[in-house]
């Protein structure tokens, strides 16, 4: 975090806590607030977990099930995109040297 953080008061499940912030990095911080607030509220509000502590781990199993998904996802899309480039590279290598072999014909 850089030099210019501030205390920024923030609530998650009715507590309150003083988490330093960077100015340019608030909106983050709000948006992750608002989704933690939401995942621990349904965590919650389900009763199959008591306990601000335990509804926290929960809500950070979920989250990190979900990042985890996204990662998985996203690789296999990064190598999938890999794939189509190198196949599509090769078909323009061989169209210039098929052109090329006409030219000296």
């Amino acid at each position: 975090m850089s030099d210019n953080a501030k205390p920024v008061n923030v609530t998650i499940l009715d507590k309150e806590y003083l988490i330093s912030c960077s100015e340019d990095e608030r909106d983050i911080l709000h948006r992750a607030i608002e989704l933690i607030n939401v995942k621990m509220r349904d965590i919650k509000a389900s009763g199959k977990v008591i306990g601000s502590e335990r509804i926290a781990v929960m809500c950070a199993l979920h989250l990190a099930h979900e990042l985890i998904e996204y990662k998985d996802r996203n690789e296999h899309y990064t190598v999938s995109v890999d794939n189509l480039i190198r196949r599509l590279q090769n078909k323009i290598d061989d169209a210039l040297v098929k052109g090329k072999q006409m030219e000296i014909q």
